[in-house]
């Protein structure tokens, strides 16, 4: 067993270049990323008061925040990463809830923390001229001789929540020691790799698939502040990165700017991440000349896949022993989905079941001070993840959506995830979403919200081109074709590049500005949802007694 400290201990005499901040240019060596560390180790230590020993970390993606993080390890200090993009009752309700003592964060997040309820102390700038003065007593500090063991809590990661309050997610030294462990074998990093990271610190993908593993093999860590896609390409060649991670869209992002003739030289090596579609996958691979691995996981770490080079279309991943599809109502094993001639799953209602690690929790920990939604997660032995999946007669598993995302249109059950990774395979798509949004008479109806390419044609036109291409489907039913569309310039996101779900469900089909749907007929063509059309569905629905209020919950996009 081993820990982050002894991880970063090992890198004390390592003089190949371990951090690089890009915006400015600054630079330092391992040794000089474990010294640095020591001294804010020590800084932190002098802080303690009493109490869980908690800092909250307020930061883009600078130099600090992994030299923070390479403090918190090596003093046992637990840190909490708060999310920028959080309000500032958000971020009081986050701080309160993991009971944070200290926050450190920059000028440019501090308004946000005007109702964390902390002493003015006890938010730390590290861009104000007090910042390297704090510091000065502690500098020449050597790392404690006996280091925190494998079991010293080393974050609170906070879930995505765009449905409710996030979750923080316990996380070990020794569970993100072995996680990196386990992806520096799998991608084969060495020292000679250099990591390109440019997803939030604060989440559990920029700290188990970048800045852990590069720690872990010795390579260098390229940060930039925030991802941006018109940089990210010319960011690669300028560190010379050869890894570089994801969670959600960033490859469909790089993908939608203009191709350059000299796109396949560029040094990346391999790309791994979460939640690309299979055209962005290879299409990012063909382009760029690399190996993307797309893997399933959460920051619970329950259960985790990794899709294979031989996967079919859709997969995301394969079952194995200690892994089963249970049925959402019996908890029964759900039977292999069944397909007919034109590829359409046929059995959805009894084949669509929740994902679960019926071996135990796996790397799962806890949540902090949240023993309801511990035990709702870890049910008889068993993690559950929230999840919708398939499973084929080859054991091939196929997301279909989370729990609440089955929903029923015109007396059918449907499971929403497949018909967004249709619309978002299409070539005049950036990427989509869709939502269940309430059907006027009864029930649901579908909502999809659509990003297009720059030259995709006009509104109508491409209403209509994606209403035949969903027909065309053979693996959709005649119910996947949304009632209700919107095209649009952006999804909304979190800035884990999830889609914000729950703003788009209570946008909904009531505000007539950019909205398109399909009214009942025999054509069912999109037309511009009129004022009229809306007033009239609204009272119908009032009238039938269900209401549509501002603060309305749908299911999340998917």
């Amino acid at each position: 067993m081993t820990s982050l400290a002894q991880l970063l201990v090992d890198r004390r005499e390592d003089g190949r270049l371990g951090l690089l901040e890009l915006e400015t240019g600054r630079r330092w060596s391992w040794a000089e990323v474990v010294a640095a560390s020591a001294v804010r180790g020590a800084w932190l230590a002098s802080e303690r008061r009493e109490g869980p020993w908690h800092v909250g970390v307020l930061l883009d993606d600078v130099a600090e925040f992994p030299l923070l993080l390479g403090a918190a390890a090596l003093q046992g200090v637990t840190i909490v990463g708060l999310n920028p993009t959080r309000g500032p009752a958000e971020l009081a309700r986050d701080v309160a809830h993991t009971d944070v003592q200290l926050v450190v964060t920059e000028r440019r997040h501090v308004g946000a923390l005007g109702q964390v309820g902390l002493d003015p102390d006890r938010i730390v700038l590290v861009d104000d001229d007090r910042w390297v003065p704090r510091l000065a007593p502690f500098v020449g500090s050597s790392s404690p001789a006996l280091l925190p063991g494998d079991d010293a809590l080393a974050l609170l990661l906070f879930t995505s929540g765009t449905t409710a309050d996030p979750k923080a997610v316990r996380t070990t030294q020794g569970r993100l020691a072995r996680q990196c462990q386990v992806l520096v074998e799998m991608l084969g990093l060495t020292a000679q790799d250099v990591t390109y990271t440019a997803m939030p610190l604060f989440h559990s993908n920029a700290l188990t698939a970048g800045w852990a593993p590069t720690l872990a093999a010795g390579g260098t860590l390229a940060l930039r502040r925030r991802f941006s896609a018109s940089t990210f390409i010319a960011d690669v060649r300028e560190c010379g990165a050869t890894y570089t991670h994801y969670v959600g869209k960033p490859l469909a992002y790089v993908l939608a700017q203009p191709p350059q003739a000299d796109d396949g030289d560029v040094p990346l090596r391999i790309v791994f991440g979460n939640e690309a579609s299979d055209r962005d996958l290879h299409a990012f691979a063909e382009r760029f000349g690399c190996t993307v691995i797309d893997g399933y996981g959460s920051t619970e770490g329950g259960v985790a896949l990794a899709r294979s080079s031989d996967a079919p279309r859709g997969a995301i991943g394969r079952t194995r022993s200690g892994l089963d599809v249970l049925h959402v109502d019996t908890g029964r094993p759900c039977p292999d989905a069944r397909f007919d001639g034109a590829g359409q799953l046929v059995n959805a209602d009894e084949a669509i079941g929740e994902l679960v690690g019926t071996g135990g929790p796996g790397a799962f920990e806890g949540y902090w001070r949240n023993p309801d939604a511990e035990a709702e997660r870890v049910r008889d032995g068993r993690f559950h993840t929230g999840d919708l999946v398939y499973r084929d007669a080859d054991g091939w598993l196929y997301f279909a959506g989370r729990r609440d995302g089955w929903v029923r249109v015109d007396g059918e059950n449907l499971a929403i995830a497949p018909i967004a990774a249709a619309l978002s395979d299409h070539d005049e798509v950036v990427e989509a979403a869709v939502v269940a949004v309430p059907d006027p008479q009864v029930g649901d109806q579908l909502l999809a919200v659509v990003v297009p390419r720059p030259g995709a044609g006009s509104r109508g036109e491409l209403a209509a081109t994606l209403r035949a291409y969903l027909r065309g489907r053979p693996d959709l039913g005649a119910k996947s074709v949304p009632r209700f569309l919107r095209l649009v310039d952006e999804l909304p996101r979190t800035v884990t590049h999830k889609v914000r779900g729950r703003d788009l469900a209570d946008a909904g089909w009531w505000s007539t500005e950019d909205v398109l749907w399909r009214p009942p007929g025999d054509d069912e063509a999109f037309v511009p949802l009129t004022a009229v059309d809306r007033d009239a569905m609204l009272a119908t629905l009032q009238a039938s007694g269900r209401y549509v209020a501002a603060d309305a919950r749908h299911p999340d996009a998917v």
